[in-house]
C-alpha cells in the first residue's frame, strides 16, 4: 500500500490530504471543521500529573451507539517526555511533506488527525508499563514501523482492548513486549493482505478501521 500522507495517492471516496488552506488545520493534521472526528492529547503543565489522549467522534456521537469520546490512554507525564519528542518528529515530517504545518506539544489539549491519533496511541499503549531502557526500544521499534504497520496494531490492539483502563489485557499486554524488547532486530518487511487492502486505511481519508470496546 502506498501511503497517502507521503504521495499525491487519492481514492474514490476518500478525502486524502493536499496542499494546506489557511485554517484548515489544527494541531497535528487535525481538521478545523466543528464536529470533526479527531484525537485529544491533554498534557499538564510541569511535570507531574498524566498525559490523556481521547478520542473525539464528533458528528459521529450517537450513530449506531458511538459515544461523545473515549478515553484511549493515559500515561505518567514523566514517561510522555521521551515519547513526545519522537512522535513530533515522525509526525511533523510527514505534514511538512504535504505542505501541512508542523506543531508542537503543548501544556494543553493538542489535537490530531485521527490517524496520527491511532498511532500515538500504539506508542503510548507500549510505554505503558515500560521501564526507563525499555521506553528508549519502544521508540526505536515504534519509529521504524510504517503507518500502515501501525494502523494495524492499533485495529488489533483495540479491539480487545483499546480503552484507557485495559492496559493487562489481550493485544495491549503483547503490543508491549513486542515493542519493548531491547534485544529485537530490525523490522523485517510485513506480508499481510490487511496492510494491502487499500479500502482499509487511509490517513485523512473517510474510509478506515472504527474499532470499538470488546
Amino acid at each position: 500500500m502506498t501511503h497517502p500522507l507521503l504521495t499525491g495517492d487519492q481514492r474514490p471516496g476518500t478525502t486524502a490530504l493536499v496542499a494546506a488552506e489557511p485554517g484548515r488545520f489544527v494541531g497535528f493534521g487535525a481538521s478545523a471543521e466543528y464536529g470533526a472526528h479527531v484525537f485529544k492529547a491533554v498534557i499538564p503543565a510541569g511535570r507531574a500529573g498524566d498525559v490523556v489522549l481521547t478520542e473525539d467522534y464528533g458528528y459521529l456521537a450517537g450513530v449506531e451507539g458511538t459515544p461523545e469520546s473515549e478515553t484511549r490512554a493515559v500515561l505518567p507525564r514523566a514517561k510522555w517526555g521521551k515519547l513526545a519528542d519522537v512522535a513530533r518528529k515522525d509526525f511533523n515530517a510527514r505534514l511538512r511533506a504535504r505542505k501541512v504545518p508542523p506543531s508542537t506539544w503543548k501544556p494543553q489539549a493538542n489535537l490530531l488527525d485521527r490517524m496520527l491519533g491511532k498511532e500515538l496511541c500504539v506508542l503510548m499503549w507500549a510505554a505503558e508499563h515500560a521501564g526507563e531502557e525499555q521506553l528508549e526500544a519502544i521508540c526505536r521499534q515504534w519509529t521504524a514501523l510504517r503507518p500502515e504497520e501501525r494502523w494495524w496494531l492499533y485495529a488489533m490492539t483495540a479491539a480487545q482492548g483499546g480503552l484507557a483502563e485495559d492496559g493487562k489485557r489481550g493485544w495491549r499486554r503483547a503490543l508491549f513486549y513486542a515493542l519493548s524488547d531491547i534485544d529485537a532486530v530490525a523490522p523485517r518487511k510485513v506480508q499481510r493482505a490487511l496492510l494491502n487492502d487499500r479500502t482499509t486505511y487511509s490517513l485523512f481519508g473517510q474510509s478506515d478501521l472504527h474499532p470499538r470496546k470488546a
